[in-house]
């Protein structure tokens, strides 16, 4: 039985490409990923991201996304992130001062952060600050005095183990969350070692951040150019050769001609590829929805990539993304005004590149345009799969900016962000509307902001306050550094419009993102469990399991219906639950990097907790019962589709407890083994050992039937992309 689960296995690895071991990029991590942000373009193998938030779990707006709970420890013990194994928290957004204090438990210590309006939220102070101070200080955080309704931190707060977020109060609980998560044996640039909650960042890093809005950029060859882009026509601004990467790309124009020049695309073509990978207003491109400048501010973008500033002559528009390339770039500005627009003076960096092309991604800007959006349907601003005629990508995604109304309705700000990497049906970050991602609150109160990752920078507070039509459009940006989302098959970047998908406004998007047209993850196996043969044909042993079962359901995919209109009928798949442990065979590439696992399960079971130990499977003439077991770490899935919504009236009242119950019972969860127990080898043995975690929704509340849940185990190995030098 052993040797025929073998070769059957090895039989249906041979299918897939096997590339040669290279040599694996270093990660940048911690304050590294913002000290060495020309690495910006470098594949992260071994990483993923994962963005968690209070969101409705029905699919709506329930409370604008607020105060849902995973459970609650204590009326002051509300948990709203709970994660296992390393990783590092890169970001979290509140809603003003609402829920601090904030437990941040790290590994062992509870680390207690708040906001400095905390004693008294009835009042709150002006200059708020996040404490302790020293720890959190600008412009690693903000609070909502500068953002107008959002207090934000991104100092990097690593664990060694786990990691747990809980708010003491619960009222207009707004939150999410964006972490990191590493295969062990992956090469970063620094050990993770737990955040001690006192050590303040790097000066250098604070220095670097501070710069944002100025040239951050190094010296390097220089193509300048002074231009009239002819009605209609198209300009050649720069054509470079050779392997090297764009460090910085400027263009100005008469201030006089700045509503002119946002009617200017900007396209750029790497290695002659046969599309272009930017093609995009350059408005949108550099930031802003427009060019239009109601109160004569001197930056209307001042963030840490790109930038928009005017002086009493010109506009000035700058771009400090990395762009590798390993041939030739062409960049091009298309006018699409009627008239010339003349004096039009550009400036392109670059460094000479000597990194092979498989660790690196070419920059993209992808522009989207939503005049009649569909109705219970997502904006897709990004889907990798056939991007310039390649059906796989792998890099990463690394920003947005969006115009999401021309009419000055800011209602459109309800709709939730969620991506999708690598063919999962789980979005791998669901976040709580269109304002919070852009790094605001409550609208903004219609003011405007910029920040180095985040901002709001063009739209009339009301639209009766609105100087011209131009000033009732709105837009934002968030851009993403250290808590960047890497992908190594595909990406799909989507955005809800308004609060249940029902807004009709004209929006308008470019999605920033680094990829390669090859894949960095390969998928090499799969378990269908309830399927007699598949099951066989793993090796599949589970001696508590319960014998197969229908559920019919939904993942989590935004509002299912409207009304009567259904936009995602339920449907139906099989199944098994186990209280005991299970183990199975996979076949994975020998030459592997790192090995992803990915789980479909029944999330009605709550916090599911496995401890997980792999064996070689690789030699077909040993049985199981020889196999050598390593603890490979714990796989953990906190929460369920049952949820604790805690929306007390008042700021200072006490929590509630009210259930809620979703109907959407699919997940797909994700567990990263380590390096040195997938390398070399060409199948591996799991064994999975359920162990409950016995935590009731609520204190009081009935203990939820505890187990864990299988549908389905992928396997997908990394390797460095196929991707030879053009």
């Amino acid at each position: 039985m052993r040797t025929h689960v073998i070769r059957a296995l090895a039989l249906v690895f041979s299918t897939f490409p096997i590339t040669a071991v290279a040599e694996q990029p270093t990660l940048p991590v911690a304050l590294d990923a913002y000290r060495h942000w020309d690495q910006w373009p470098l594949q992260r193998i071994g990483c993923r991201a994962y963005m968690r938030s209070t969101y409705d779990r029905a699919g709506g707006n329930e409370a604008a996304d607020a105060s849902h709970f995973l459970y609650q420890l204590a009326d002051d013990r509300n948990v709203t992130l709970d994660v296992a194994n390393p990783g590092i928290v890169y970001f979290a957004r509140y809603n003003h001062w609402h829920g601090s204090p904030w437990h941040y438990q790290v590994d062992d210590t509870d680390h207690v952060l708040s906001e400095s309006s905390t004693p008294d939220p009835l009042h709150p102070r002006p200059n708020a600050t996040f404490l302790p101070l020293a720890a959190l200080p600008s412009p690693f955080t903000y609070t909502w005095s500068t953002t107008k309704g959002a207090d934000l931190l991104w100092v990097p707060i690593p664990f060694e183990r786990s990691f747990r977020m809980s708010y003491e109060r619960t009222c207009y609980g707004t939150g999410y969350y964006i972490y990191h998560q590493f295969a062990v044996g992956t090469p970063l640039s620094q050990p993770i070692r737990a955040w001690d909650g006192k050590t303040p960042p790097d000066k250098d890093v604070v220095e670097l951040i501070n710069r944002a809005g100025s040239d951050i950029a190094p010296a390097g060859n220089r193509s300048e150019a002074v231009n009239e882009l002819p009605a209609r026509g198209v300009t050649v601004i720069a054509s470079l050769d050779g392997a090297a990467a764009v460090r910085a790309l400027e263009i100005s124009a008469p201030r006089s001609a700045a509503l002119d020049l946002a009617r200017v695309r900007l396209r750029i073509t790497w290695d002659k590829r046969r599309e272009p990978s930017v093609d995009a207003p350059l408005p949108l491109f550099f930031g802003a929805g427009t060019l239009y400048n109601r109160d004569d501010k001197e930056y209307l973008v001042k963030s840490f990539p790109m930038t928009i500033r005017f002086d009493a002559e010109r506009v000035y528009l700058a771009c400090y993304f990395p762009m590798p390339f390993f041939r030739s770039a062409l960049i091009e500005l298309i006018n699409d005004n009627e008239k010339a627009i003349a004096d039009i003076r550009s400036s392109v960096r670059s460094l000479p590149l000597a990194a092979p092309p498989n660790q690196l991604a070419y920059f993209h800007a992808t522009y989207r345009d939503f005049p009649t959006p569909e109705r219970g349907k997502d904006l897709v601003l990004l889907n990798t799969i056939g991007a310039e005629g390649a059906t796989d990508w792998s890099g990463s995604f690394v920003g947005t900016t969006y115009t999401f109304t021309r009419a000055n309705n800011l209602n459109t700000l309800e709709g939730d962000p969620r991506f999708f990497f690598d063919d999962s049906q789980t979005p791998q970050a669901q976040g709580t509307g269109s304002e919070e991602w852009g790094g605001g609150g409550d609208y903004w109160g219609g003011r405007t902001m910029t920040l180095p990752f985040a901002g709001h920078p063009v739209g009339a507070p009301k639209a009766a306050d609105a100087k011209s039509e131009l000033d009732k459009l709105h837009s934002a940006y968030r851009f993403l550094l250290a808590d960047l989302f890497p992908f190594g098959k595909n990406a799909r970047i989507q955005l809800e419009h308004g609060g249940n998908d029902d807004s009709t406004d004209h929006y308008e998007t470019v999605t920033s993102w680094y990829g390669l047209p090859a894949p960095s993850l390969v998928q090499t196996d799969m378990l269908k469990l309830s399927d007699e043969s598949s099951e066989k044909r793993h090796a599949y042993v589970s001696p508590q399991v319960s014998a197969p079962y229908e559920i019919t359901s939904r993942y989590e995919w935004g509002p299912d219906h409207l009304g009567k209109e259904v936009f995602f009928p339920a449907h139906t798949d099989h199944g098994r639950s186990t209280t005991g442990s299970s183990e199975f065979t996979l076949a994975i590439d020998p030459k592997n990097l790192g090995v992803l696992l990915r789980r479909k399960l029944d999330y009605q079971f709550p916090n599911q907790r496995a401890q997980v130990s792999i064996a070689d499977a690789s030699d077909a003439t040993k049985s199981s019962a020889d196999a050598d077991f390593k603890p490979a770490g714990v796989w953990y899935l906190a929460g369920s589709n049952t949820c604790v919504f805690s929306r007390p009236k008042g700021e200072l009242d006490p929590a509630v407890h009210t259930v809620q119950t979703s109907n959407r019972r699919f997940r797909d969860d994700e567990f990263l083994l380590p390096v040195d127990l997938t390398r070399g080898r060409s199948a591996i043995r799991l064994r999975l050992q359920f162990a409950p975690t016995n935590v009731p929704l609520f204190p009081g509340h009935p203990l939820a039937p505890q187990a864990w849940s299988e549908l389905e185990y992928t396997a997908y190995c990394y390797r460095l992309p196929n991707f030879p030098q053009p």
